[in-house]
């Protein structure tokens, strides 16, 4: 797989678009901080980390919907394994006016686009969701 991130934010999508509660995905360090920020703003109700039943670790991602339709309306994959996209904290994208995020790898971490010009940092622009 080229693109893991990608991959994770595709399942997400599926899944939500049929309706599912519950998506799973395989398991590891950078996935897990997206799903952090994914989580801490809201968009879905959380994770927890599992073994499938050939001893993989995976996530079980709980999507989150309100009055029937998904909480995540878009999401896209900004920087990916053929062009990645880097900005400086003044540059970074406001998604519609404010009320979507920017998910960034900083140096600090991986953090929303709201926390990275609150600590002056750019970095790695992963996805956005709205």
């Amino acid at each position: 797989m080229n693109d893991p991130i990608g991959d994770m934010l595709t399942r997400i999508r599926n899944g939500q678009m049929r309706g599912k509660s519950m998506v799973s995905t395989p398991a590891s360090k950078l996935r897990g901080w997206v799903l952090d920020v994914l989580s801490d703003e809201g968009y879905i109700r959380g994770y927890e980390k599992s073994v499938d039943d050939k001893g993989h670790p995976t996530f079980e991602i709980s999507l989150k919907y309100y009055e029937g339709t998904p909480v995540i309306r878009e999401v896209k994959r900004v920087s990916k394994p053929g062009r990645r996209v880097y900005m400086a904290a003044n540059d970074l994208p406001s998604v519609r006016n404010g009320l979507g995020v920017s998910i960034v790898s900083t140096s600090k971490g991986v953090m929303s686009d709201a926390n990275a010009r609150i600590a002056n940092i750019g970095g790695e622009v992963l996805c956005t969701v709205f």
